[in-house]
């Protein structure tokens, strides 16, 4: 398929797309301020193009790409739901605040991130929250920096923290980071935590134990209140990452089911966008016994007035140049005062109502890893087409030729050729149903015509490549 033009090989002199003002520097305070060598002698080879081709060209780049606003985005433990164009107004209201405006002048935003915070700690119980991360993966590092300061403080001598062989790859990642050792759980025949294999792994040495829940193959850990038994029993710190809280909202929360911290990702249950590198959110919320370690500064109300408080003596300190991400946070503040406690609520059981139908559907066409009630997501198995020759990947690929994402494929990895999907509550009957259909053309194909799933897609700008080469030999330019 023959390439689009670059921009520059679409230059034609004397189109122009910008003014740029006259310089008002004079050439002698130039340079004096600026050292000759940095001087430039000649102009910039700039493209020459007009603003209609210039925003044709970058439109036409991104209708190439999939996106949640095309159609369904079925990306299992990601939770690529619609994002309100709400969100997107009241952001926009608000995009040009400077970060270093002065407290007086902040009032309103600084009122914004506190009843965010009070609006995080209902709907997760937790005592208190920090809006500083900017992503997940971020917010699990702080809450494992959490961990650390509350044994360094009480003399605690743990080295380890153990993690459930099913969880999202962030998670070791952040407990190497912050000095810790990994220690795997398994997961029993249900897709659960082992019991057996979980109580051979405590004694003083454990630190804490991050859990997803419901986990990352859609399941509610039915023995969570067991398990935050025997992980405080050690003076353990259970941690929570809340990839999953699409599940839960208003059905129960994590500090009831004994977790001490969780991260939430706004970028996914709160509606804000995400994918393609940011930004995103992740806050962390603690209970009482870690509230005093959060980062700082903390937006605080005294006298009627916010400010940022930074005499917190025992605070890990500042994790992110500024307070959070703001436009993020003001998208997931709307996305929770538009929806209130009924509302979110009803998002949850929609998001479990709309897997549990799609896993149904599914389940006889491919295997089905767990055959039991699932949550907000599901994992099939592909195992059955990959011994006639057709992976989850080629499948995958055929997906786009409908005009579908793909879902998660292998992950997790106790799944064989896993393929996790997760409609959300964002789509309809309908769309459920013209996807399920597509999976069912899919599992037919494979049988009748293996060749024109495996060398899948067929329809999109760039087809089949390979997939090897492309990974050893990246080339991230046009």
């Amino acid at each position: 398929m023959k390439k689009a033009q670059l921009i520059i090989e679409k230059s034609t002199a004397g189109h122009i797309a910008t003014s740029i003002p006259a310089l008002d520097v004079p050439e002698k305070a130039l340079n004096e301020l600026i050292p000759e060598k940095y001087l430039r002698t000649e102009s910039p080879r700039l493209p020459e193009i007009s603003e209609p081709e210039l925003v044709r060209h970058y439109v036409g780049i991104s209708t190439k790409n999939h996106n949640v606003d095309k159609d369904f985005y079925p990306l299992g433990s990601c939770t690529m739901k619609y994002n309100p164009k709400i969100n997107d107004w009241t952001a926009s209201a608000l995009a040009e605040v400077h970060p270093y405006q002065p407290e007086e002048l902040s009032q309103g935003l600084l009122g914004v991130y506190h009843e965010l915070e009070q609006q995080l700690c209902a709907i997760t119980g937790m005592t208190a929250f920090t809006l500083q991360p900017a992503a997940g993966s971020q917010g699990e590092l702080v809450g494992v920096l959490l961990m650390r300061k509350y044994h360094e403080l009480r003399g605690n001598d743990k080295d380890v923290i153990l993690i459930p062989d099913a969880a999202h790859g962030t998670n070791p990642a952040s407990v190497a980071m912050a000095g810790y050792k990994v220690v795997e759980v398994k997961s029993n025949s249900k897709g659960l935590v082992d019991l057996e294999d979980f109580e051979s792994k405590i004694d003083d040495r454990v630190a804490g134990f991050m859990l997803t829940n419901p986990n990352t193959l859609g399941l509610f850990e039915e023995n969570i209140c067991k398990i935050s038994e025997l992980i405080h029993g050690v003076d353990g710190i259970m941690y929570m990452d809340g990839a999953n809280m699409n599940a839960l909202l208003g059905i129960t929360r994590p500090a009831d089911l004994g977790f001490d911290i969780t991260h939430l990702n706004l970028h996914k249950t709160f509606s804000t966008p995400h994918g393609g590198g940011g930004p995103g959110s992740g806050p962390i919320g603690v209970t009482d016994k870690l509230a005093a370690y959060l980062p700082r500064p903390r937006v605080e109300l005294k006298n009627d007035k916010y400010h940022l408080e930074y005499g917190y003596e025992h605070s890990i300190g500042r994790v992110h140049g500024f307070y959070g991400n703001f436009g993020i946070l003001l998208r997931a503040w709307t996305y929770i005062r538009m929806l209130g406690p009924d509302g979110l609520r009803n998002i949850s059981e929609i998001a479990i109502s709309n897997a549990n139908y799609m896993m149904h559907k599914l389940k006889d066409v491919f295997e089905l890893a767990y055959d039991r009630t699932c949550m907000h997501e599901f994992v099939l198995s592909a195992q059955t087409q990959k011994e006639k020759g057709t992976n989850a990947l080629h499948i995958a690929k055929r997906l786009l030729d409908f005009g579908f994402h793909s879902p998660t494929m292998y992950f997790p990895l106790i799944v064989k050729e896993a393929l996790m999907i997760e409609p959300t509550e964002s789509e309809n009957k309908e769309t459920m149903d013209r996807f399920i259909s597509v999976m069912k053309q899919i599992a037919e194909e494979v049988e009748s015509n293996p060749e024109l799933v495996q060398s899948a897609p067929h329809s999109t700008p760039v087809g089949k490549v390979d997939e090897t080469y492309a990974n050893r030999n990246l080339n991230v330019r046009w």
